[in-house]
């Protein structure tokens, strides 16, 4: 059994599959069985009929991730930026295909690299040390987030995650009020994709007020799409790396890891939490 997208509602079995495979254990040392996989699809993001990237991701939510990936690389500046977008199934893949304005592909053309799938180290096809890190107004403080809040997001966390839960195999990004309720998130196999699916819909939905919280850890990347994006809180599960907590100070994002019931770990500008 092999399910993947299709054009009905949602369903966590269209996004996964099994596979047979070996089980050990110590009450029964080996067996034969079968184990639930994520899907993982390569997505081309096709700009005005140039393929600018492709990524590995969990086929869903693909128009979001568009959208998201487009203001996290600051190729548009507002959705209103793009002007039409189709996604079409391939035999190997898929392909979002994004209508930009004149104005934002060529600027797109100006900057444009050759990249790779960046779900693990995240700079894969950056041509020179240069291109890591780009410009980024810092923030305003205009948020502030009460701690005793997140655990309620923190026990959200897994709802977003159906094919998680089946699999043990994908991230989430959530987006959560000041009040702790989580308005919505979306996993992915990359952490980077999930974040900016979170990015789209956060943009689609006009959810400004609240934080960002994903169930990875916090890498340079995740802090730069981040601010590129408005987001002054961002909330990880997991560790920071010491260029995501430098580049949040320089951007005035307010960093938090370690992020767990009664307990996290503030990096930076904690002035925005109580």
């Amino acid at each position: 059994m092999n399910k993947t997208l299709n054009n009905k509602a949602e369903d966590v079995m269209d996004f996964t599959c099994y596979r047979s495979a070996t089980i050990w254990s110590r009450a029964d040392f080996l067996h034969e069985g079968e184990d639930w996989l994520a899907e993982e699809a390569p997505v081309a993001l096709v700009y005005n009929g140039i393929s600018h990237v492709v990524m590995m991701t969990t086929p869903k939510d693909l128009e979001l991730f568009a959208l998201g990936f487009s203001l996290s690389e600051g190729i548009i500046d507002a959705p209103s930026d793009i002007y039409g977008m189709d996604v079409i199934q391939r035999c190997n893949g898929f392909e979002v295909q994004i209508e930009l304005s004149s104005r934002r592909f060529m600027g797109l053309k100006e900057r444009r690299r050759q990249l790779a799938g960046r779900t693990g180290c995240g700079v894969c096809g950056v041509e020179q040390l240069s291109d890591i890190g780009r410009a980024v107004t810092p923030l305003a403080f205009t948020q502030r987030f009460e701690l005793a809040m997140l655990d309620n997001s923190l026990t959200q966390l897994k709802r977003f995650q159906p094919v998680g839960r089946l699999t043990g195999c994908t991230h989430a990004a959530v987006w959560v009020s000041p009040q702790g309720d989580v308005l919505g998130g979306h996993e992915d196999v990359g952490r980077h994709v999930a974040l900016d699916k979170l990015l789209g819909r956060r943009c689609r939905e006009s959810w400004r007020h609240g934080a960002a919280l994903v169930s990875s850890r916090a890498s340079y990347e995740m802090v730069q799409k981040a601010a590129m994006c408005g987001v002054e809180i961002l909330f990880a599960v997991s560790a920071a790396t010491a260029m995501a907590v430098d580049m949040a100070q320089r951007y005035n994002l307010t960093l938090v890891g370690f992020s767990r019931p009664g307990r996290a770990i503030v990096y930076t500008h904690p002035q925005r939490l109580y």
